[in-house]
């Protein structure tokens, strides 16, 4: 497989169909060697089943899993940390990766407990799980999928579960964008496999996924992005930290520099959205620095309340985020605004908090 190169499969066989990806893109040829270390990066965000369009298939992991041992690698683990406000451990009981651990003796290593330390990644700083910079060969499944804050989320930004909470916090203050692109310096990708089957183009969290049954291979995890932008309806330069990392020299910014090579010819697809409720629901909020479990809670609740006719009844901007520390307002979600005059505490508070909460608050005007 060429570094430019980004090859497509369609089925409902997940695991079968990654082997043939596997298998076509000859990705035995690029690891080093039969001792090379191997790290499997999945997108376990929450703990909620692939089907909602948020988390990694383990059946897509599978398929990689009994690819390298077939062809003779056997020093595999699997390896994340979830987003702030829930536990890596319990993404990995409800998405199924425990169970992929038992049956192929393949360890899976919570980030949230790993220690991190500083490294100089293109002139910034980072914290940096110590594990991740052990990996000899980092194989990153990521979810195809939008994102509250960035637009669309996939091979780049998933590298975030390689980073200690406290760093993930840090990345929100920061503006994301920026640390990001400097988070793929400091870790390099050396293969993608992005699972494209039924991710949620609105959350991160999921709850609305688009079903395409489509597995990707991709070797340059910034023209992956690239195209991701493209097919997601967005143009690479809405996605700063796609841009920021060409130009960090991490790889190609420009999806249409890819030869892209489906295996197979697609079944008739879903409708794809033809718009974003993300968009549709921001001017309800005044969002700063805030973190994606936070945010990606709060909109959910927001569209609940949208479908029950309430929203516009609010009547004040929802505010949200580590820049309202120590300051006050009217009203606020999460512990960041304490000193608000009605807030919500939580970090984060849930999704259903969020939803009783902002409708109490409706009523009592």
């Amino acid at each position: 497989m060429k570094k430019n190169e980004i090859l497509a499969v369609y089925g409902t066989q997940y695991k079968e169909i990654t082997k043939c990806l596997l298998k076509e893109a000859d990705l035995a040829a690029h690891i080093p060697s039969k001792e090379s270390r191997i790290g499997i990066k999945p997108n376990l965000v929450s703990p909620s089943e692939a089907s909602y369009g948020a988390t990694t298939h383990p059946e897509v992991v599978a398929g990689i899993i009994e690819y390298l041992q077939e062809n003779g690698f056997y020093n595999v683990i699997m390896m994340e940390g979830s987003w702030v406000g829930d536990k890596t451990k319990d993404a990995v009981c409800v998405c199924g990766f425990d169970r992929i651990s038992e049956k192929y003796g393949v360890p899976f290593f919570d980030m949230q407990t790993e220690k991190g330390s500083l490294h100089d990644c293109a002139g910034m700083m980072l914290n940096l799980c110590n594990l991740a910079k052990e990996i000899d060969f980092l194989i990153n499944v990521p979810v195809m999928k939008g994102h509250c804050q960035t637009k669309i989320t996939c091979a780049l930004k998933n590298m975030k579960g390689l980073i200690p909470n406290s760093e993930k916090r840090r990345f929100h203050a920061l503006g994301l964008h920026k640390p990001i692109a400097h988070l793929n310096a400091g870790i390099r990708q050396d293969f993608i496999v992005v699972d494209n089957i039924c991710g949620d183009w609105d959350f991160e969290d999921g709850g609305n996924p688009v079903v395409l049954n489509r597995v990707m291979a991709a070797a340059d995890p910034v023209l992956c992005d690239a195209y991701v932008c493209h097919l997601m309806g967005y143009e690479a330069e809405e996605v700063p930290y796609v841009e920021m990392a060409g130009k960090l020299g991490i790889g190609c910014s420009d999806w249409k520099q890819a030869q892209i090579r489906e295996l197979n010819v697609p079944k008739e697809q879903d409708t794809l959205p033809k718009t974003r409720k993300i968009v549709e629901l921001r001017d309800a909020v005044e969002e700063v620095e805030s973190c994606s479990a936070c945010y990606g809670y709060l909109i959910p609740a927001l569209q609940q309340l949208k479908e029950e006719g309430l929203l516009d009844k609010i009547g004040t901007k929802i505010c949200i985020g580590q820049g309202y520390r120590g300051k006050e307002g009217e009203l606020g979600i999460g512990s960041c605004t304490r000193k608000f005059q009605c807030h919500l505490d939580g970090c984060p508070p849930t999704e259903n908090q969020i939803y009783e909460f902002l409708k109490k608050y409706i009523m009592q005007k």
